[in-house]
């Protein structure tokens, strides 16, 4: 059965393309213009077939070659004289049945060549051999096509695919191509292609001792000019002078229209008479091209207006964030000065906390809220300072830092800059890009940023730059200094209830689809993936969590007919979820001997951690486990001197000092713990153990100790308290110091907790202790 398709058509004046050929074509008439158009918007095929003749500008049937070839589009170029570049991939041969010319477009119907392929390996294994061959020698003997393309073909078994690429490369006259073309046979189009390949070699063997004989006669000044005149030829036939001489024109256009200053516009100046004079085929042409093209597509002069309005300001901070009252107002405050004083040199702002919190929403928030454009470059892992300044024009591949880049991506001078994940900067023998980034964070100094690669001086200090990072204790000093740090602790379970509630679901219901109606979240089971399936500051695993509650629902709706609307509560999210990931750390004894109830700060939050101590016969040693850093051990060495120097006051007879060992665990031993905060938690235990009181272990505490027996103040109160909280403990031991850290706590948590302030070691064993 014959298969009949219909193509747009593009007559070829001097091109004739095969199967597995790509290749640009350039396309100028209007009818092909429009059967580019309408290739495109179908499904990019297209049929090219070779003119009779080239002059013709409006071919009928008759003066196109019957045999063509159906093509795929890969890329279209729109060129600057209305003109259109295209690539193409030849995919199968084809013969015309039906001319169809209407206004627009040329179409024609044709009929698919199946090529005749022998199977006869006798006849087939040698023709390959004596083809490869004979274009080796080609290759060696014309020097028109690259030997890489020889090495390319010895690894292709197909002696028709073979055949196709040879006469693909060959540059011989566009009859002979056409010939090869439409010889159906694969034998017999090698055979021809034989033919034609030991024709040029004989050419290109007498063309070769013409040129030695007149190469011996000319002088240098004759060679050159020859030369020169070969290359303008050479780019002239491939159209190339065309568009190097449309690239300059446009630089120089764009050089001229651009608010660049004066030292800039002089050095692009010079660099454009350089490119003007260069040969188009010269490697330093290239190199200069991307130079000017970095150069005047940076957005020299270009500024967005600041439109801020405190009130809508607001409005998107509270739309996009929940919660996060203190770093808002101070985000507001900064939005407000900079309203009144807009030319200030304001401070860097560097937002802390753990993963998930909302620091690289805020920053978008804070370019919406000003009207800027906003650009982000992550620093997590970067080692080399040439990321940040650029690498020199004279390095293979160079090209400008990330900040000159997202500049260029920015397209305005004063964009909201975000440097993400600034703690997580590396550096070693490639230098230091955190030292490269001093000079863009400094007020005093980012007005003339020096890029490596642009030679010029950027200026910087109308971008707003705010940093993001985890922890402040891996950033360099230096950097450190040049930045306002808010930190931004995580949420309490009422805020991510709310989140989950107003943001998250609503979210994930609107990106998957599907009708709220349809897919319910109850209230419930929100707290339970708060409770039991999440364990962070943030709510990014909460966010996860909730788009596979709703995948799931989907995946019910879908597939069970008669499911219009599923509900999801505590009582079945195990069901959509499994068992629960993690549990609420409880109190289960209100009484016990040498246990004392300690409160932790993690990454993910606070947690409460029992400390446990036991006594037993042995000479005075001290084992401490569970994974205890290096400081945690020094407070525990410290916690049994304080404990050693009130035996008299609490009556602790020497013996239990000399003749018992001590094992002091913290339990979960598979989680490292360190930190300067377990000194009051480990002498209650130590003094619990040794005098047999028991301790109140439904009174949480925190604090560091010294020698003398004094409380010293510890961080992460907030996330500690909250631990204490969701372990429903009434009683909260803290460092007196730490009084203004309350202010931090949410009002409805501090309702149910009793805060109790210490200052000595004797205030804790005082509120701890059982009453005898």
């Amino acid at each position: 059965m014959v298969n009949i398709e219909q193509y747009p058509m593009i007559p070829l004046r001097d091109l004739v393309v095969f199967p597995y050929m790509i290749v640009p074509v350039f396309v100028g008439r209007p009818k092909s213009i429009s059967a580019v158009k309408v290739a495109e918007d179908t499904d990019r095929k297209i049929f090219l077939s070779l003119q009779k003749d080239s002059k013709i500008d409006k071919p009928k049937f008759e003066d196109i070659n019957q045999v063509g070839v159906v093509a795929e589009i890969l890329q279209v170029l729109k060129l600057p004289d209305n003109t259109i570049k295209i690539l193409v991939e030849g995919v199968k041969r084809g013969k015309v049945i039906n001319f169809i010319d209407d206004e627009e477009t040329v179409f024609v119907e044709i009929e698919e060549l199946e090529d005749i392929i022998t199977t006869d390996e006798h006849l087939h294994n040698p023709l390959k051999e004596t083809l490869l061959k004979t274009f080796e020698e080609y290759i060696k003997v014309s020097k028109k096509v690259p030997a890489e393309v020889y090495e390319t073909l010895k690894d292709i078994s197909s002696l028709n695919k073979i055949t196709y690429l040879i006469a693909s490369n060959l540059q011989i006259r566009l009859n002979d191509l056409q010939t090869v073309l439409e010889i159906d046979s694969v034998v017999e189009r090698a055979e021809k292609l034989i033919e034609l390949l030991q024709t040029e070699i004989e050419i290109a063997k007498i063309d070769e001792r013409i040129k030695h004989r007149v190469k011996a006669q000319m002088s240098k000044a004759q060679r050159e000019y020859y030369l020169n005149e070969q290359i303008k030829a050479i780019q002239k036939e491939l159209g190339r002078e065309d568009d190097l001489k449309a690239d300059i024109e446009e630089i120089e256009a764009k050089i001229n229209e651009l608010e660049m200053p004066e030292e800039v516009k002089e050095k692009a100046a010079r660099e454009l008479r350089k490119l003007k004079i260069m040969p188009p085929m010269s490697a330093e042409t290239t190199v200069v091209r991307n130079y000017l093209d970095w150069l005047v597509n940076l957005p020299w002069g270009v500024y967005t207006e600041d439109k801020i309005d405190i009130k809508k300001a607001e409005e998107i901070l509270d739309r996009d964030h929940y919660g996060l009252e203190k770093v808002k107002e101070r985000i507001l405050e900064f939005l407000a000065v900079r309203k009144v004083s807009p030319d200030i040199k304001g401070p860097i702002i560097c937002f802390v906390g753990p993963p998930g919190v909302g620091k690289t929403s805020l920053a978008k928030s804070i370019a919406e809220a000003l009207g800027r454009n906003f650009v982000r470059i992550s620093l997590g892992g970067v080692r080399d300072e040439a990321e940040i300044r650029g690498h020199r024009r004279t390095y293979i591949g160079a090209l400008p830092g990330k900040l000159i880049q997202s500049m260029r991506k920015a397209k305005s001078m004063n964009p909201v800059f975000l440097l993400d994940e600034i703690d997580k900067l590396g550096s070693d023998f490639r230098g230091d890009p955190s030292s490269a980034l001093l000079e863009a964070l400094d007020p005093e100094q980012n007005s003339s940023f020096m890029d490596h690669y642009l030679e010029v001086e950027f200026d910087l200090s109308k971008v707003f730059f705010i940093t993001t990072a985890n922890t402040t204790e891996t950033i360099p000093s230096a950097l450190l200094d040049r930045m306002e740090v808010i930190y931004i602790s995580g949420y309490t379970e009422k805020e991510k209830f709310n989140i989950a509630k107003k943001f998250l679901i609503p979210k994930q219901l609107n990106e998957h689809k599907i009708d709220a109606e349809k897919v319910k979240i109850t209230d419930s089971a929100i707290n339970e993936l708060i409770w039991y399936y999440t364990r962070e500051a943030g709510v990014r695993n909460l966010e996860r969590e909730i788009a596979a509650l709703v995948r799931k629902g989907v995946k019910r709706l879908v597939s069970e007919e008669n499911i219009k609307r599923v509900v999801i509560s505590s009582k079945n999210i195990e069901k959509y979820l499994g068992i629960r990931k993690y549990r609420i750390e409880e109190v289960e004894e209100d009484y016990e001997v040498g246990v004392a109830t300690g409160l932790a700060w993690t990454p993910y939050g606070g947690e409460i951690l029992q400390t446990e101590v036991a006594i037993f016969e042995g000479n005075g040693k001290m084992a401490i486990t569970g994974q205890i850093g290096e400081v945690m051990q020094e407070s525990a060495q410290a916690a049994l001197t304080v404990v050693k120097s009130r035996a008299g006051k609490y009556q602790i007879p020497d013996y239990r000092f000399k003749e018992f060992d001590m094992h002091i665990h913290v339990p979960e031993g598979a989680v490292p713990k360190d930190g300067p905060s377990a000194g009051i938690t480990i002498a209650t235990a130590i003094m619990s153990a040794l005098t047999d009181n028991p301790v109140n272990c439904r009174v949480a505490m925190t604090g560091e100790i010294t020698l003398r027996g004094k409380v010293f103040p510890v961080g992460g109160i907030k996330e500690k308290v909250l631990a204490a909280h969701r372990a429903k403990l009434k009683d909260v031991i803290l460092p007196a110091e730490n009084n203004k850290d309350l202010t931090e706590i949410p009002a409805d948590v501090k309702r149910d907790i009793r805060f109790h302030l210490v200052k000595a070691i004797d205030e804790v064993f005082e509120i701890v202790f059982k009453k005898n």
